[in-house]
C-alpha cells in the first residue's frame, strides 16, 4: 500500500536528515509553527501549532482544508460547498465534526443536537486572513477539553491587529471568484479590526452550484500579553445548491456524469452571527482569563441520499431545519509559583459552560424543496456546565507532571410534537487527566498520556420512545458516553529548526456515533476500540525554506462483532500520509507544494467493500513586493480522478427493485483547476 504514494518517499528522506550535519549551516533564527521549540512546553507529543504564515502559505481548495494541518486530519466534502466538511483523523470517520472539537478564540464551532448530524462543524464563517494561529490537540488528554474531544480539538485564534490593510481578488475556472479585505486603525483607545469576503462558486457540476457565502469580522483589541481585553462580531450568510453523493452504478450505467446529479434540487441555506470576548488580567503570579460568546445560527438543508427507495412515487427527499440561540463562556484562574513537596507547581482553576436553545429543529419529507410531511418538530434546550482542576508541578529537572480532574453535568429539554419523545434529563461524568512528561536531556523529550473523555448524544434519542417515522417502540440513547484513551511518544528537536515527533495511542469508546448513508444522520452504535501510530518531521533552516512530513497509521474495531456482522469500523481511514515543501519569504518569487494521500478503508464491517484510495497534490506559486502579490493556485495538480468519499448502502433509482440495491455511493474531487489572485497590501 505504501509503495503507491511518492509522498512517502518525501516523509522517509525528511526523517533520515543528518542533524549534525545542518546545525553547521544555521544562522541565529526565529522558528514559529510546527517546528517551533516546545520542549518544556508540550504536555503530549501530538501537540502542536500552525502560524499564520503556514496556514495562509497552503494552497486550498476549500477553507476547511486549513485544518489539514492537524497532523492525520483528512477534509474532505460530501455535498455543497455551502455545508460543513466531512472530516477523519485517528481512524474516525468524524462525519461532519463529531469527537474532534474545534474553536474559534475559546467559542466552540460544534453544534450539539444539531438537526444534520451531532457535532455539526461548519467552519465556513471564518475568514483565513484574520486567523493569528490554529493550535491542535489529540486525545482526551487535556483538562480544558471536554464535550467531543476524544480524537482531539483544533483551537482558531483571531488576530488583534494586522500588521497592513489589504485587498484582495481572485478568479478561477468554473466561474470561482473571491474578494476579501481588511484594515486595523487605532480607536477608543486599542486597535479596531475590521474586514469582510465574499465567494461565489458554480463548480464542475454539471448543475452549477451557485455557492455563495459573506463574511464580516469587527474586532477591537486593548492591551498587551498579560493584560488585555477584545470584543470580536462575526457574521456568516451562504447558500448553495447540492450535487449530493450519487450511486456508482449510476455513473457506470451511463446515467449520469461522474460529476451529475439524481435530485436537482439538494441544497440548503445557513447564517450565522456571533459576539464574542476575551480578557485576561495579571496580578504577580495570579492570573485570571476569561471568554464569553453568544450568537444565533440557522440551516435549512434539503437531501436525498436513497433517491426513490421509500417514496417512488416523490422521491426520498428531506429538509433538516436548525434554528438556535447559542452562549456560553470559559473562566479560569492560573495560581503560579507554589509549591508542593517543594516541587514548583501552576494551580489552574476553571469554569465553562454552553448552552443552546434551539426553537426549530425540524425533519420533514419534501419534494422539489416542497414539504409533503412532517416527520417530526422539537423545541430543545442543552445545557452543560464544567467544572476543572489541574495542578502542572516540575518534580526535577528531568521530570514534570500535569494532573487534573473536570466534572460536567448536562441538562436538557426536549418539547416535541410528539409528546411521548418529550421530557428532560440530568446526567454528570466525571474524568481524570494524568499527563507524565520526562526530559532526560536538551533535546528530547518523552510523554506518557492517560485520561478520560466523553461525547453528549443527542437530546432527541436520548428522550426517545417512538420512532416518528414508523410510530414503533424506539431504543433511547444514553446522555454522556465515556471514552478512555492513553497515548505514549516522544518529541526530539534535533536542531533549533528540525523538530521531530512520534505517537503511539489508543482510544476506548464505550459506544461509537456512527453514520448513516441513507438517513444523513449519525446513531449511537456499539463500543470500539482504536489504536494507531504517528510520525511527524518539520525542518525550516532558513525564512525561505519549509519541508515537513506527517504519517499517521490507525486501526477501529467493534469490540462486539456480532452485533455488527464484522469486526471493521466502517470508513476509517488507516493510512493517512501529507507532505509539503515551501519556498520563498518576504518579497521576491514564493511557492509551495502539497500533497495529502489516504488509503483504501472499508464500507463495511467485514472489508467487502472498500473505499479507493486518494492522493491530492496542491500547488502555488507567485511573486511578492511590499505593496503586492500575485499567485497562482494549481489545485489537483495530477488531474486524478479520485473521490472526496464514498459509502455503501441502499438506493433506488427509477425503475429498480422496490427494495432497492446495495451500491457505493461517492463524491468525486474536483478535476484540475486554476485559480490567479492579486492582493494590494498598503
Amino acid at each position: 500500500m505504501f509503495s503507491r504514494s511518492p509522498l512517502l518517499l518525501l516523509a522517509l528522506g525528511t526523517a533520515t536528515l543528518q542533524a549534525h550535519d545542518i546545525a553547521s549551516e544555521l544562522t541565529p533564527l526565529i522558528v514559529s509553527g510546527k517546528a517551533e521549540f516546545m520542549l518544556g512546553e508540550a504536555e503530549t507529543a501530538s501537540k502542536g501549532q500552525a502560524s499564520r504564515e503556514e496556514l495562509l502559505e497552503r494552497p486550498w481548495l476549500r477553507k476547511g482544508e486549513l485544518l489539514e494541518s492537524v497532523p492525520g486530519l483528512v477534509v474532505t466534502q460530501h455535498s455543497g460547498d455551502g455545508k460543513a466538511n466531512q472530516y477523519f483523523v485517528r481512524g474516525y470517520n468524524l462525519d461532519h465534526g463529531t469527537d474532534f472539537g474545534v474553536f474559534v478564540d475559546g467559542m466552540p464551532a460544534n453544534n450539539r443536537a444539531h438537526a444534520h448530524g451531532q457535532g455539526y462543524t461548519d467552519i465556513n464563517f471564518i475568514i483565513p486572513e484574520f486567523v493569528q494561529q490554529l493550535d491542535y490537540q489529540k486525545g482526551p488528554f487535556f483538562t480544558e477539553r471536554g464535550d467531543m474531544t476524544t480524537a482531539g480539538a483544533a483551537e482558531f485564534s483571531l488576530v488583534n491587529e494586522l500588521e497592513h490593510g489589504f485587498a484582495g481578488v481572485t478568479f478561477g475556472e468554473d466561474n470561482y471568484w473571491r474578494g476579501v479585505f481588511g484594515d486595523s486603525v487605532d480607536a477608543w483607545g486599542g486597535v479596531l479590526t475590521f474586514g469582510g469576503e465574499a465567494t461565489y462558486y458554480e463548480g464542475p457540476w454539471v448543475l452549477d452550484e451557485d455557492a455563495s457565502r459573506f463574511n464580516g469580522i469587527v474586532r477591537w483589541h486593548r492591551g498587551d500579553e498579560d493584560n488585555y481585553f477584545n470584543i470580536t462580531f462575526l457574521g456568516s450568510q451562504g447558500e448553495w445548491r447540492a450535487t449530493d453523493q450519487i450511486a456508482l452504478r449510476a455513473v457506470a450505467g451511463g446515467q449520469i456524469d461522474r460529476f451529475g446529479y439524481i435530485d436537482p434540487t439538494d441544497g440548503g441555506e445557513s447564517q450565522r452571527y456571533s459576539l464574542s470576548t476575551t480578557f485576561g488580567m495579571r496580578d504577580q503570579d495570579t492570573v485570571i482569563r476569561g471568554k464569553a460568546w453568544a450568537g444565533y445560527y440557522d440551516l435549512d438543508l434539503f437531501s436525498n441520499f436513497t433517491y426513490f427507495l421509500d417514496d417512488p412515487v416523490n422521491g426520498d427527499q428531506f429538509h433538516q431545519s436548525d434554528a438556535r440561540g447559542f452562549a456560553g463562556a470559559d473562566f479560569a484562574v492560573d495560581l503560579e509559583n507554589r509549591q508542593i513537596f517543594n516541587a514548583g507547581t501552576t494551580y489552574t482553576f476553571g469554569f465553562q459552560t454552553q448552552n443552546d436553545w434551539i426553537s426549530d429543529l425540524g425533519l420533514s419529507d419534501t419534494v422539489a424543496r416542497n414539504e409533503l410531511a412532517t416527520v417530526r418538530e422539537d423545541d430543545v434546550f442543552i445545557g452543560s456546565y464544567s467544572l476543572y482542576a489541574e495542578s502542572k508541578t516540575t518534580w526535577t529537572e528531568w521530570f514534570r507532571t500535569e494532573a487534573g480532574v473536570r466534572g460536567d453535568l448536562f441538562v436538557s429539554q426536549v418539547d416535541s410534537d410528539l409528546p411521548a419523545n418529550s421530557g428532560g434529563e440530568v446526567d454528570a461524568m466525571i474524568v481524570p487527566k494524568l499527563n507524565l512528561i520526562f526530559s532526560p536531556g536538551d533535546h528530547h523529550e518523552y510523554y506518557l498520556n492517560l485520561g478520560g473523555g466523553f461525547h453528549s448524544n443527542d437530546p432527541r434519542g436520548v428522550n426517545l420512545k417512538i420512532d416518528p417515522n414508523t410510530g414503533a417502540p424506539a431504543q433511547s440513547v444514553d446522555p454522556i458516553v465515556r471514552t478512555w484513551g492513553t497515548e505514549l511518544g516522544t518529541r526530539s528537536q534535533w536542531t533549533q529548526c528540525f523538530t521531530t515527533t512520534v505517537a503511539l495511542w489508543a482510544l476506548f469508546n464505550d459506544s461509537e456515533l456512527l453514520y448513516v448513508g441513507d438517513a444523513g444522520n449519525v446513531e449511537a452504535g456499539p463500543a470500539t476500540t482504536r489504536y494507531g501510530i504517528e510520525f511527524a518531521g518539520y525542518y525550516r533552516p532558513n525564512n525561505w525554506l519549509a519541508v515537513d512530513a506527517e504519517v499517521s497509521l490507525a486501526e477501529g474495531r467493534y469490540n462486539d462483532i456480532w452485533s455488527t456482522g464484522g469486526p471493521w469500523v466502517e470508513n476509517q481511514v488507516p493510512v493517512v500520509i501529507s507532505s509539503g515543501i515551501t519556498l520563498g519569504g518576504g518579497t521576491g518569487f514564493f511557492g509551495a507544494l502539497r500533497g495529502r494521500y489516504f488509503c483504501e478503508r472499508p464500507l463495511t464491517a467485514t472489508k467487502g467493500v472498500q473505499g479507493s484510495e486518494s492522493f491530492m497534490v496542491n500547488a502555488r506559486a507567485g511573486y511578492r513586493t511590499e505593496n503586492w502579490e500575485l499567485a497562482l493556485d494549481c489545485l489537483n495538480l495530477l488531474d486524478r480522478a479520485d473521490n472526496d468519499i464514498e459509502y455503501y448502502y441502499a438506493s433506488r433509482l427509477p425503475g429498480e427493485p422496490a427494495g432497492g440495491v446495495d451500491d457505493i455511493h461517492f463524491h468525486p474531487t474536483e478535476p484540475r483547476t486554476l485559480r490567479a489572485s492579486f492582493t494590494w497590501f498598503w
